[in-house]
């Protein structure tokens, strides 16, 4: 990846944040904008988001990017000037929900008994 390019998805993965951080506040409070990969000729980037809660929330999520992925699409292209105005793809990204797993199955083992009660 370019440096170019790196560049361009720190600024979309932050002003997509604060965005919805200012926007949707009460609504996004369950899930993080973790990091945006744009393509090289910057005309799609997928905007990876973990949700911290319930699969209801993950559902909720979802929705909610299907919903306003338009919004934030004509946000982006109006304050961040660049040679094509990227079509975002939202994706679910299942890194710390893993983490997290790791982390109560490493419980279990220390105390010797699983963490889910079964």
């Amino acid at each position: 990846m370019s440096l170019r390019i790196a560049r361009v998805n720190e600024l979309l993965m932050r002003e997509i944040a604060t965005y919805l951080g200012t926007r949707y506040r009460s609504e996004t409070v369950r899930w993080t904008i973790t990091s945006v990969e744009t393509a090289a000729d910057l005309r799609n980037a997928s905007v990876a988001y973990s949700v911290i809660g319930e699969e209801s929330d993950a559902r909720e999520a979802l929705q909610f990017f299907r919903k306003h992925a338009g919004e934030i699409s004509k946000m982006v292209s109006k304050n961040v000037i660049l040679k094509y105005s990227p079509k975002l793809h939202f994706v679910r990204d299942y890194g710390i929900e893993r983490g997290n797993r790791v982390m109560e199955i490493l419980d279990e083992i220390d105390t010797g008994s699983p963490a889910d009660g079964k």
